[in-house]
């Protein structure tokens, strides 16, 4: 069968009418409530990219890093509005993967599927790297080597997430609670000690913090635009809640409200506090090895305080290692199904748990292990750059099925639900522009982030051998559905 005939198959409940279904969305409970899927939408957005990155970030852009946050917040809510304009139209654990396959055949869900992979599994890497790290904030860990605390935080994760998608539900509940409540109460603390001039260490926090440290951009603008790609990523799980659709009674009710909250709350969450930190103290006074949270803290003098924040930050990376192997599980199965990845990741356990997706994921976890191993001091910055370009070439493939769902409805063969993405179709080609500008920055900024890109090529020809080593299968698996 023909690649043309496999997206005619897979595509021709659209063109007729019927409601598209998808094969891998068969088995899974729904057991995810409103408020579930609320915390995780909210969990999704902030994480450690936040809790980490940004004091990396911090000290190399200045307070000029809250207008990184801002810009790429607002393109993150587009790229997860489109996906939610997707799950109203058809709900499913596959997500994206699954709209890729009924708007660009399986060539396009086989694509979309191994970058949302790359992006997750890389970014496992990232989160035991970041829980490695805060662990060392504690002395009884501090003589543990890096990668000892890093394969704990993998095997603790991995098992809890094994058990059910109701467990991974709370525990998603309370991790984005646990959150919230310190953003709050770190914000809280934070204004009262601006508005009472409050020393910190020895500094009087205000705005003169800014002034009198080189402005907005002590640097300049562009160790800003070169910090995007860090700043994408740190928003890279906002995509999680249209997973987790599939597994919850009435996404038609629940997502709208899930999805809308997003941009408040990054313009709380993520420019509030960053500007906070940027009044508090100076930007010189952070650095990448400590959560920007914990070195205010720690100024600031407080028993016990720096430790509790510590334990929040370190929750936060487990909750995106937490949310990467559920993600990942449930889109390799949808690939499983269709033949485009190993059969393995098709099976799931009693508790509707597709186990051998999330531990393909988690054995690329061990690979972290063994990079916090050979290289403990750049292992995160590495992974990170891999995991942006992971992630933009989701959020590409999101904005493109989105742009495809709007072409297909100026002619009638698809009806757009209520709930839409607005200015379309000039927010996915605006998103799209955006995503690729992200790449150029990369190449611009040198480093590790050049040879990240200059690694595209590699990437792009593993896309294609892989292709070609699944191909028989996914055509087999396709014929299968279309024979009479």
């Amino acid at each position: 069968m023909s690649d043309r005939t496999m997206a005619a198959a897979g595509t021709s409940a659209a063109t007729t009418g019927t409601p598209h279904t998808d094969a891998g969305d068969a088995g899974y409970r729904k057991d995810l409530k409103s408020r579930h899927i609320n915390m995780i939408a909210i969990g999704g957005a902030i994480g450690t990219g936040l809790f980490l990155g940004a004091g990396g970030r911090m000290a190399e852009a200045g307070p000029s890093l809250f207008i990184a946050y801002a810009v790429c917040g607002v393109f993150a809510f587009f790229v997860v509005r489109a996906l939610g304009e997707l799950v109203l139209y058809r709900p499913s654990s596959g997500a994206f993967v699954s709209y890729a396959r009924e708007f660009m055949g399986e060539k396009g869900a086989y694509t979309a599927g191994w970058l949302y992979f790359l992006n997750w599994s890389t970014t496992a890497i990232a989160d035991i790297t970041a829980a490695a790290t805060y662990a060392h904030f504690w002395a009884m860990f501090s003589d543990v080597p890096q990668w000892v605390l890093a394969l704990i935080a993998l095997a603790v994760v991995l098992a809890a997430n094994l058990i059910s998608v109701k467990y991974f539900g709370e525990m998603e509940f309370w991790f984005a609670i646990v959150k919230v409540a310190a953003l709050v109460v770190f914000m809280l603390i934070g204004i009262f000690l601006i508005v009472t001039s409050h020393d910190i260490g020895g500094h009087t926090p205000g705005l003169a913090t800014i002034g009198d440290n080189g402005g907005v951009f002590p640097s300049g603008v562009m160790p800003m635009l070169l910090l995007i790609q860090g700043v994408v990523f740190a928003y890279a799980s906002v995509e999680l809640c249209g997973v987790a659709a599939g597994e919850t009674e009435n996404p038609g009710k629940i997502m709208p409200k899930a999805i809308n909250s997003i941009m408040w709350r990054v313009g709380l969450f993520y420019v509030g506090s960053v500007v906070l930190l940027a009044l508090l103290l100076p930007y010189t006074a952070y650095t990448g090895d400590e959560s920007p949270f914990v070195t205010v803290f720690d100024r600031l003098g407080v028993p016990g305080a720096a430790g509790v924040m510590n334990l929040v930050v370190l929750t936060a990376a487990l909750s995106s290692l937490n949310s990467g192997l559920y993600s990942t599980g449930r889109i390799l199965r949808s690939m499983s199904v269709a033949g485009s990845a190993p059969r393995f990741t098709g099976v799931m356990n009693r508790g509707g748990v597709p186990y051998g997706g999330i531990l393909l994921t988690a054995g690329f976890g061990v690979l972290g292990v063994v990079l916090n191993y050979v290289m403990p001091g750049e292992a995160f910055e590495l992974v990170l750059n891999f995991a942006s370009v992971g992630i933009i070439g989701t959020w590409a493939m999101i904005m493109v099925c989105s742009l495809l769902f709007w072409n297909r409805s100026q002619d009638g063969r698809v009806t757009r639900p209520g709930y839409r993405l607005p200015w379309a179709p000039y927010t996915q080609i605006v998103t799209l522009f955006f995503l690729g500008s992200v790449l150029v920055l990369m190449w611009m900024d040198g480093g590790i982030s050049r040879t990240t890109v200059n690694c595209l090529p590699l990437i792009a020809a593993a896309l294609v051998g892989g292709w070609f080593l699944v191909r028989g299968r996914v055509r087999a698996v396709a014929a299968g559905r279309t024979s009479p």
